[in-house]
């Protein structure tokens, strides 16, 4: 098969495996292996990306694909026969919120072919299952879809508090035998993928990261808790991040008070600290004495500060700005990269500063946050201006200088990319 052939084929198993899940919602898929075929491998590999970083082999997603046939026919047997036994995953700790550290995982690309090559069997099925309060990486939907869900419930079905959740260390923790329980659900037999632990940067991670909560959190939503609350409530997830909103005080501190323990269920805790009750009524209601008389707080989620303000006409509406913590970790590896580009010629820094303000201005360039997204390039161009006086010019970089360059040379201007006025009640 060409690539074309290939992806037409996938994309017609998977609407065959979709429909049959969603017209048999109970019933546990027993026969999938058949599918796992080198074609359906090579089309895994090139759903991986190219750039991935390698694994513990150090080959590259180039070097595997020398000897491609070879490589996933010896990769098809050993799965087949059961004789597949996952590397070791490569670990890199990154820095978190400036004092605990994040550790991605970076299989081997043979293990990452094998990973996408289940997830697309797997994802078609549990799609049919998942909740629409679900956003993260999953097919049609995004983080901005969730952003605007949450604006369109607090500022329309009178939503009072926000219950902020952090799960501490979600992926070093998630319990196995949990997963595999859920997973049996809806899969069982043949098909099995016997890697140990499911560390964050993996391939298939995010599916197992959306299946465990749908079954802890989505569900219990769904099914305990949204009946037994006396005012609205809403619930948006991206991943292992959500929020709950509530209508009423009284609903919000009953589900605080038992959320802990049905997360220590199943081996999870929540962070006490981060996990918080937000007073998030609207000011102008807070003045007539509701909500015990509280102002207003403010919550972070996916990436943005959510607080209440003033439009231009002089209503009451939610915005959003950059979290302090993203703008800052932005900048610093802008910094980084200026350093290490330093004596790159100045058109390939300028084309490469411009791609990664684009990319900035693509996800937080959303109604209300143009200030931040201003001093964002401000604070680039700053730094920029820094390292290029590094270089060794005898002339300098006076700021004089920097505006004629920068009159010479586009770098983007900040512009908002979504708006909030595409969200429904």
């Amino acid at each position: 098969m060409n690539d074309t052939q290939r992806s037409e084929y996938v994309c017609t198993i998977q609407q065959r495996i979709a429909e049959l899940a969603r017209e048999r919602p109970q019933e546990c898929f027993t026969a999938l292996n058949h599918y796992l075929t080198v074609d359906w491998l090579k089309a895994a590999y090139e759903r991986v990306k190219p750039k991935s970083a390698p694994g513990v082999d150090g080959q590259s997603w180039s070097d595997y694909g020398k000897n491609l046939d070879e490589n996933l026919c010896g990769l098809l047997n050993r799965v087949k026969s059961g004789s597949y036994v996952a590397p070791p995953v490569k670990r890199v700790h990154i820095p978190k919120d400036g004092k605990e550290t994040r550790g991605i995982g970076m299989p081997t690309i043979e293990d990452k072919v094998l990973q996408r090559a289940i997830t697309m069997l797997l994802e078609p099925i549990f799609e049919q299952d998942f909740k629409s309060c679900s956003y993260g990486f999953r097919p049609g939907r995004s983080g901005h879809e969730a952003l605007a869900c949450i604006w369109s419930q607090c500022m329309h079905r009178g939503i009072r508090w926000i219950l902020e959740v952090d799960i501490r260390k979600y992926f070093d923790t998630l319990k196995k035998e949990w997963l595999r329980k859920f997973l049996d659900r809806r899969e069982k037999g043949q098909l099995s993928y016997p890697e140990d632990g499911t560390p964050q940067g993996g391939v298939i991670s995010p599916l197992l990261s959306n299946i465990y909560l749908h079954e802890v959190l989505d569900c219990w939503y769904v099914e305990e808790v949204k009946p037994r609350m006396k005012g609205r409530v809403f619930l948006v997830r991206f991943a292992d991040d959500f929020i709950v909103g509530f209508e009423r005080k009284e609903d919000a501190e009953k589900v605080y008070r038992v959320l802990f323990k049905r997360f220590e269920k199943y081996g999870l805790s929540l962070h006490p600290e981060k996990t918080r009750l937000v007073p998030f009524g609207c000011p102008k209601e807070t003045k007539d004495n509701q909500d015990d008389g509280l102002r207003p707080g403010t919550f972070d989620f996916l990436g943005f500060t959510h607080f209440w303000g003033k439009s231009r006409q002089g209503r009451w509406i939610i915005r959003r700005k950059t979290m302090r913590k993203r703008l800052t970790r932005g900048l610093k590896a802008i910094s980084q990269w200026c350093r290490e580009n330093l004596h790159e010629p100045m058109l390939e820094q300028v084309e490469q500063l411009g791609r990664k303000l684009k990319g900035h201005f693509g996800y937080y360039g959303i109604t209300g946050n143009t200030e931040f997204l201003q001093r964002f390039r401000r604070e680039v161009i700053g730094i920029w201006r820094k390292w290029l006086a590094r270089r060794g010019d005898p002339k300098g970089m006076s700021w004089e200088r920097m505006q004629k360059l920068l009159a010479f040379f586009y770098i983007p201007e900040a512009r908002v990319v979504h708006s909030i006025y595409a969200a429904k009640p």
